[in-house]
């Protein structure tokens, strides 16, 4: 009887703690979120990883991305892809190809560098995680777990800058084991970019093959 006093005690204890503690990292979140919105534009320059022991997976790759608002221009794994508000223009040039289509928002990944800085903000309950000093920065983690059941992810742990509120990396966990780590290695605000920056020009390319998919 008394162990199942103490137990329902430290149940009650536990209860306000991690209320608070999910408030505190919602509240972090949200600081993140004003300070991104607060930009003109962001230029990121990122580390991405891969891996999965049971699948014997283990990659590595850079790459970089100008973000203005929803509007993208990432290059990555020798691909640029382009996004102007409407249009998703994939330029391959090992191939000399170029794929055309439309945007949908209800079908794009929540990652997609529109969002992989914002997608947090929906679709998760937050807790608060360790601090870790990173070479002077202190990094604050936050973990995520998704409220949709079906969800093939398992968790998601974003760090923080505590002095900038600029994300330092995301490390997403699925449940078949599978771990893909974002880490942001500069991180550029309200850059002088040109008027089109985000505009997709097709005589640059005169000898590609291009593929309207709609």
């Amino acid at each position: 009887m008394h162990n199942v006093i103490r137990v329902i005690a430290l149940f009650l204890i536990c209860l306000p703690l991690h209320a608070q503690d999910s408030h505190k990292a919602k509240h972090l979140l949200d600081q993140v979120s004003e300070r991104i919105k607060s930009y003109q534009n962001i230029v990121i320059d990122f580390r991405y990883s891969v891996s999965n022991p049971q699948e014997n997976l283990n990659q590595e790759s850079k790459g970089n991305v100008a973000l203005k608002g929803n509007l993208y221009v990432l290059n990555f794994m020798g691909v640029t892809r382009i996004f102007d508000g409407r249009k998703v223009y994939n330029i391959v040039p090992e191939d000399e190809e170029i794929t055309i289509s439309t945007h949908d928002d209800q079908k794009a990944d929540v990652l997609t560098p529109s969002k992989m800085l914002t997608f947090f903000n929906y679709g998760y309950r937050y807790s608060w995680d360790i601090l870790q000093n990173l070479k002077g920065r202190k990094i604050q983690y936050v973990k995520l777990h998704p409220t949709n059941p079906k969800d093939k992810t398992k968790e998601v742990l974003i760090g923080i800058d505590v002095q900038t509120k600029h994300i330092y990396n995301l490390i997403k966990i699925d449940r078949d084991g599978t771990k893909t780590t974002f880490t942001i290695n500069s991180f550029r605000p309200n850059q002088p970019l040109s008027k089109n920056h985000f505009t997709f020009t097709e005589s640059k390319y005169p000898n590609y093959y291009i593929n309207r998919l709609d």
